[in-house]
């Protein structure tokens, strides 16, 4: 894990929440996630503060603040859209959240009870969300672009995972999502980071999605690939049917065979660079079991 460019404390956040929001000065506040890029601190019962630990997670909370309050009333899980915005201060440098608490464990660590209701949750939730993106949404170089921008990366992952994954198996699996047709609708948003860890589920049930950091536009395979990364096979097609059904982009043979080539490409990532990772790992692992089982 990257090494924290500011120190972030339960008190620094009580004390900012004071200066800038003293309605909330009255909470407890206490250490919840520590992320790649950001911290989170509840903030009594139904508030969370999300703090950047790094500079260039500062980009990616202000996207939150501009684009999630205008998403979340379409969707039908819920998100942490910002409720509040916090400024530099206190010595503290950048912007940060406050945002609802979202109730439920990560399902990397908590599968959900029922697979099909979730494989339904799920395609549902990405059909509301891959509507056509506005004209100045977030672009991101490494997401929701062509896969063959990708190639490199993944040949360089799949080199160092050699041992962890069958290499002739996953360059097959790789160059059939390369030979697909490009997508050629208009760009859709996308969470862009769409992985069991950014998964709630809350009593047997998916709940919400959270950590939209990476949220951009562009062709919506990437999001799709959650099918391999959290269930099992023989739910996918209650998930293509329920993405359909929802009004998702147009979604032939060619978008799911991206789809599989990004479930891949990013299990190949959490496989390679999580060794000080376990839960991480564990996702790579499964993911990539999947694709090429």
């Amino acid at each position: 894990m990257p090494a924290a460019e500011v120190d972030v404390s339960a008190d620094l956040v009580r004390r900012l929440l004071a200066q800038q929001h003293p309605e909330l000065a009255h909470l407890p506040v206490e250490l919840m996630a520590h992320g790649w890029d950001n911290l989170m601190f509840r903030v009594g019962g139904d508030l969370a503060a999300r703090l950047p630990r790094r500079e260039m997670a500062v980009r990616l909370v202000v996207s939150e603040q501009r684009w999630l309050p205008l998403l979340a009333p379409r969707l039908p899980l819920a998100i942490p859209a910002p409720v509040r915005t916090g400024q530099p201060g206190l010595g503290y440098p950048w912007p940060w959240s406050v945002v609802p608490f979202l109730p439920g464990e990560a399902a990397s660590q908590h599968p959900p009870a029922d697979p099909g209701e979730a494989a339904v949750s799920l395609g549902g939730f990405l059909a509301a969300l891959h509507a056509p993106a506005a004209a100045d949404a977030p672009v991101n170089p490494f997401r929701g672009v062509p896969l063959s921008h990708r190639s490199s990366t993944v040949m360089e992952n799949l080199s160092l995972a050699a041992g962890q994954a069958d290499t002739a198996a996953a360059t097959r699996v790789w160059q059939a999502a390369l030979a697909a047709p490009a997508w050629d609708g208009p760009a859709v948003w996308l969470h862009g980071d769409l992985h069991p860890g950014n998964v709630l589920v809350h009593e047997g049930r998916v709940s919400g999605v959270i950590d939209f950091g990476d949220i951009t536009s562009g062709d919506p395979a990437i999001d799709l690939a959650i099918a391999w990364m959290m269930l099992p096979a023989d739910h996918h097609g209650a998930f293509q049917d329920a993405y359909r059904a929802g009004g998702g982009p147009a979604a032939g043979d060619a978008l799911w065979l991206r789809a599989q080539g990004w479930a891949l490409a990013l299990g190949l990532v959490f496989l390679a660079h999580s060794a000080d990772n376990p839960a991480q790992h564990a996702i790579g692992q499964r993911t990539v079991n999947a694709v090429l089982g």
